[in-house]
Formats: C-alpha cells, sequence, structure tokens
C-alpha cells in the first residue's frame, strides 16, 4: 500500500510538472506575442506621429504664404492710399 501511495504521488508530480512546463512554454508565448504586438503599436505611433509633424510643417508653410500675401496686398493697399494723398503714382509712393 504505501508504494502505491508512493507511486500515485510520483506519478502526480511527474504530471504536474509537465503541465507547469506546458503553462510556462504558453506564458511565454503570450509574452512574445504581446512584446511583438507593443512593438508594431509603438512603430505605427511613430509613423502617425512622423505624418503628423509633416502635415503640421506644411501648414506653417502655407500660413507663412498667406501672411507673405497679406503683407504685399497692405504694402499695395498703401501705397496706392498715398498716391492718391500725395498725387503721385503708386510706382513713386512704393519708393518713398
Amino acid at each position: 500500500m504505501r508504494k502505491m501511495i508512493l507511486a500515485a504521488i510520483v506519478g502526480t508530480s511527474f504530471a504536474l510538472a509537465g503541465c507547469s512546463e506546458k503553462t510556462e512554454d504558453a506564458a511565454a508565448e503570450t509574452a512574445d506575442a504581446a512584446a511583438a504586438d507593443t512593438a508594431a503599436n509603438v512603430d505605427a505611433a511613430g509613423e502617425a506621429v512622423e505624418g503628423a509633424a509633416y502635415d503640421v510643417a506644411g501648414a506653417a508653410q502655407e500660413a507663412g504664404k498667406a501672411t507673405e500675401n497679406i503683407d504685399d496686398a497692405a504694402a499695395d493697399a498703401a501705397a496706392g492710399t498715398e498716391a492718391a494723398v500725395q498725387g503721385e503714382t503708386k510706382a513713386d509712393a512704393k519708393a518713398d
């Protein structure tokens, strides 16, 4: 009877060790998959941030061009006003 109990304990220990190894392998695979997913998400986020940065840079350039156009229009309007007040041409007013 003692030998049977000892054999059952040893058999159960081996069975549990086998299950534990399978569980450990599954946990390692899950951790590897999670790490791969995280790396992919980080890459995607980096690409999104880079794309947004290019969009912002493009918008800033367009805003700069619009500001230059406004400045040119304001200078032209001022020259027109000066020309009308002083009785000269716009070209002469711009030269002043």
